[in-house]
């Protein structure tokens, strides 16, 4: 009757959303507070644990298979691919998503990210806090083209924000929402055109199979001089590499960051490069967000331990 929970926030803080598994009888136990769990540290934890509310650490098929009272993880927000699907169907485990829970929270930061690096706010920022007056030009959004990779409900609600802002909207989905027609200048296209035509590249989709980069050296080659990178998705989604020699060249004139491959990065060449702004993968990191991921993990997690 044990549920493990390890979103780092919720070990570190608590949250009132947990009380609901207490209150049907199971006991909540924690992984270490504001930390990744480690493959040995959920090896040691989730044996006898019926239930697992997880964060976006890796859940190895050694770790589910050691799981073996294991019923259900629930995930408190939408991304599952840090989960071996083979190893829970195998364990007959059900892998349960809190849908759109932190939509609101990371495409709000995805327009914050597209707002400090078309202005270099936090360039500027941090060259007055070092005593420089030093300014870079920056472009207006109005008339300029958005190109949203993935358009799901994130990606929607940013092409609101950028319709708003005056801007043109291009979408590349495989499988584009049918009922999405916002009132603006939106249209979906293929991922070539996407390239080719948008000022600010924006990227909201999952990896790619095998974690084969979408943003690498070939793709930034279609892209327009000056075009800006907002990554609010997955580290693996870009090419490091790549990314740095076109930020070097001045085809990318920008990037921004909210997810690194591994957290806190092991790599911290595109964190620390000054035409880089990156942020500790805060963009469901608020209080509503968390709020509502947390309230639909929980209620995930009952639905399946109590099904009859």
């Amino acid at each position: 009757m044990k549920i493990l929970v390890t979103p780092r926030s919720v070990t570190k803080n608590g949250h009132p959303s947990l009380e609901a598994l207490r209150q049907a009888g199971y006991e909540v136990v924690f992984s270490t507070p504001g930390c990744f769990p480690t493959e040995n540290e959920l090896l040691e934890l989730l044996p006898g644990c019926v239930g697992y509310l997880a964060g976006i650490e890796e859940i190895s098929a050694k770790v589910l298979d050691a799981a073996t009272d294991l019923k259900v993880v629930g995930r408190n927000g939408t991304g599952v691919d840090s989960i071996d699907l083979d190893a829970a169907e195998r364990n007959g485990i059900k892998i349960c998503r809190a849908q759109g829970a932190n939509a609101r929270g990371v495409a709000e930061l995805t327009f914050a990210h597209i707002l400090s690096a078309t202005r270099s706010v936090a360039f500027s920022d941090g060259e007055l806090k070092k005593g420089n007056w030093t300014r870079r030009k920056g472009i207006e959004l109005e008339g300029r083209t958005l190109g949203l990779v993935g358009c799901g409900k994130i990606g929607q609600l940013v092409a609101g924000f950028a319709i708003g802002f005056g801007m043109k909207v291009i979408a590349y989905d495989p499988y584009p929402a049918s009922g999405f027609s916002p009132d603006g200048d939106f249209s979906f296209c293929s991922l070539e055109e996407l390239f080719t035509n948008a000022n600010v590249i924006s990227l909201h989709c999952p990896p790619e199979p095998g974690g084969k980069p979408i943003i690498d050296e070939t793709a930034i080659s279609c892209m327009k001089k000056g075009v800006f990178i907002i990554n609010t998705a997955r580290g693996s989604l870009l090419d490091d590499d790549a990314v740095l020699e076109a930020l070097e060249s001045g085809q990318i004139a920008g990037v921004t960051i909210d997810a690194f491959e591994s957290e806190p990065p092991s790599d911290w060449r595109l964190a620390e490069d000054p035409r880089v702004t990156a942020t500790p993968h805060i963009g469901g990191f608020t209080e509503e967000s968390v709020a509502r991921a947390m309230t639909v993990a929980v209620e995930n997690i009952l639905a399946v331990l109590q099904e009859r």
